[in-house]
């Protein structure tokens, strides 16, 4: 059982660095540790929207990591 969650923990990593490297670089509007233009304090920043594959992306990206957490801590139990 523990290597068939193993093996399963595999594929989610990869397929979460896959979505994660897929998404884009300058989404969030240059919101650095000193980019101030994510439309937070920093005034002047615009709304941005996911869209289309970018949103799928996402999505997916929660959705593994999610998976990936609930994996790890059922690999602890058992």
């Amino acid at each position: 059982m523990q290597d068939i969650l193993t093996i399963f923990q595999i594929i989610i990593a990869i397929g979460l660095i896959v979505t994660i490297l897929l998404q884009q670089k300058g989404a969030g509007g240059g919101m650095g540790i000193l980019g101030g233009g994510g439309g937070g304090g920093g005034g002047g920043g615009s709304y941005y929207k996911k869209r289309g594959f970018e949103k799928i992306l996402f999505t997916s990206s929660i959705i593994l990591a999610s998976l990936f957490l609930i994996s790890s801590f059922l690999n602890l139990l058992i």
